[in-house]
């Protein structure tokens, strides 16, 4: 079992560490530990029933009311709630909820629910992608183990590979063709296999190579099989330095070819110290940008 600070909690539920202790102090909603030097810390249910007790009030539940309730109560509401909910923030706490409950049933239908309220492409953009910078958080502060990671990994991934496999792609001189891959030792692929569903959603090829591709190998594998951009993400492979390192011998060993990169790693590089084919994705959302061009330009 995890043991938080009450910054921890603040960064974990958006609730500021002087409210929590007002709620503490006021209505007793959660009762810390405290260390030999009277510093509260708080465990793995204090974080969830916090996290309920946020879903509650930013749907219009006065804390003095949340508090009157028993835990039974308490999530016969949040189920009610969800069944008819449309707002982002809630849906990410949902699905962390489930997520630190190893909940599959609960997972599956707050994703289902976003699929058809809003279509495949705009739940990753809007619901999975802060899903998983709320995920890194969790990480950082300990609050999720590798199982429970691997858990909604290994969902969301199978929800991935059948809206890829459901996709078609068309022969056309307008299409273009796309290597997609992650480099040796990198296995962090969600992002990456999104991407994969854009490409094929716009009706161009793909060649996806995966996950922990040598450098040797991808530069042999495009010699044998030109394609007109690859594409890849830097999520945990690198450190420092060594994120400029790969990049630029990449550039060098595939001089004609358009590169884009993605991931948490890139936040360390800046554009203008790259060379001119290698493009930085900040988000998702640059890529369809970059894929509609593509279509834009061929109706010109």
């Amino acid at each position: 079992m995890a043991t938080y600070t009450i910054k921890d909690l603040e960064k974990l539920s958006g609730i500021k560490a002087h409210t929590i202790r007002i709620w503490e102090k006021r209505y007793g909603l959660i009762e810390p530990q405290r260390t030999s030097t009277n510093i509260r810390t708080y465990c793995d249910v204090d974080l969830k029933h916090l996290l309920n007790i946020s879903f509650l009030n930013r749907h219009g539940l006065k804390i003095s009311k949340i508090a009157q309730l028993s835990s039974d109560e308490v999530n016969e509401k949040i189920n009610h709630l969800q069944q008819n909910m449309s707002d982002v923030e809630s849906q990410v706490e949902s699905l962390a909820i489930s997520m630190i409950d190893l909940d599959e049933d609960k997972f599956e239908k707050i994703l289902t629910r976003s699929v058809i309220q809003m279509g495949f492409e705009e739940t990753f953009i809007r619901i999975i992608y802060p899903f998983f910078y709320k995920i890194g958080i969790m990480w950082q502060t300990g609050a999720i183990n590798p199982a429970q990671e691997h858990f909604v990994s290994n969902l969301i991934r199978q929800k991935l590979t059948v809206a890829i496999d459901s996709q078609i792609t068309l022969n056309g001189a307008d299409h273009k063709s796309f290597l997609l891959f992650l480099p040796e030792g990198e296995l962090h692929e969600l992002g990456l296999l999104f991407f994969a569903y854009l490409i094929k959603k716009r009706g161009h090829k793909l060649i996806y190579l995966g996950q922990s591709v040598p450098l040797n190998d991808l530069i042999e594998i495009n010699r044998l099989i030109p394609t007109d951009y690859i594409v890849t993400a830097l999520v945990s492979s690198f450190n420092g330095k060594d994120v400029y390192s790969y990049v630029l011998s990449l550039a060098e060993k595939l001089q004609s070819k358009t590169i884009y990169i993605s991931g948490s790693q890139t936040e360390s590089l800046s554009q203008d110290k790259l060379p001119d084919q290698v493009q930085i994705l900040s988000s998702p959302v640059e890529f369809v940008e970059v894929l509609n061009n593509f279509s834009n330009q061929s109706l010109n």
